[in-house]
């Protein structure tokens, strides 16, 4: 809502029924209630969006890659403020009211919730890695080769170090995970490495 400045503020107020439904799946998912005052993000609708995105599909895989964590990580106790934060000038801060308009807002995805979309969605769950251990799966040692190969130094530096952002655990690596699920197909056709980087268990 807007105070009397006219500037943006939060404004709490009673659930609806679909909100309060979803918190209290969340709680006995986690299997403890959350504290007062805890203030997180929650997607109700994630399972009709995963519907309306994979409900053509017939055969095939399909990735998704974002940064977020499973659900027992994503609600920690000490993570009482949520995910939601914004970014302007390429700076990071959690004010998501200034500057409206000018700046990204930004949530990290419960992975747990997506693997429940997607099975509910008739999607078989493939793997679930960090984005680093997926890259390497996939062959980004062999293009990394292909796309220095006639590069000057200067060239080749700047992209050994976005490799790096990629790829390292303290930038991209670890933040950013991959998940990928399957519909008509006996089996998966991923590499062995990928699926021994598998984390589904933490789901």
């Amino acid at each position: 809502t807007l105070d009397g400045a006219g500037a943006f503020v939060r404004q709490d107020r009673p659930a609806d029924a679909l909100t309060a439904q979803a918190v209290r799946h969340l709680e006995q998912r986690l299997g403890r209630p959350l504290d007062d005052g805890y203030r997180s993000e929650l997607l109700p609708q994630l399972p009709y969006w995963m519907q309306a995105v994979a409900g053509t599909l017939q055969q095939g895989l399909a990735l998704f890659v974002d940064y977020g964590y499973p659900r027992a990580e994503y609600y920690q106790p000490q993570r009482h403020g949520g995910t939601l934060r914004a970014f302007y000038r390429q700076r990071v801060h959690e004010d998501v009211f200034f500057h409206p308009g000018l700046q990204d807002l930004t949530a990290s995805v419960d992975f747990s919730a997506l693997a429940e979309a997607g099975a509910a969605a008739g999607l078989d769950l493939a793997a679930y890695v960090p984005q680093g251990r997926f890259l390497q799966a996939a062959g980004i040692a062999q293009a990394h080769a292909e796309a220095a190969a006639g590069q000057d130094d200067a060239g080749i530096y700047a992209l050994a170090q976005e490799i790096k952002r990629l790829m390292l655990p303290e930038a991209m690596g670890e933040r950013f995970q991959a998940m990928l699920f399957t519909r008509g197909m006996a089996a998966a056709p991923l590499p062995a490495e990928l699926l021994l980087a598998d984390r589904r268990a933490r789901l």
